[in-house]
């Protein structure tokens, strides 16, 4: 998702608050995110869409600024 919505990490870490390093760490499979309030946290950070995550997976009543579907600076 990240490479096709052209992200840098840094971008990803900055809308979920998970850090550079560790979404590095991820993509690369060194490290697993099994904590599903992270998984949450993550996919809501990416506006994964919900066919991607499935209902269970959203967070509730997260908003988004006018005009920007991915919480990224205009």
């Amino acid at each position: 998702m990240r490479i096709a919505s052209d992200l840098r990490q840094s971008d990803i870490a900055e809308l979920t608050g998970l850090s550079q390093a560790f979404l590095s760490m991820l993509e690369s499979g060194t490290r697993r995110l099994t904590n599903i309030d992270k998984i949450v946290e993550l996919l809501a950070g990416l506006d994964a869409p919900v066919e991607i995550t499935g209902p269970m997976l959203r967070m509730p009543n997260r908003t988004v600024g006018p005009g920007n579907s991915h919480g990224l600076p205009g």
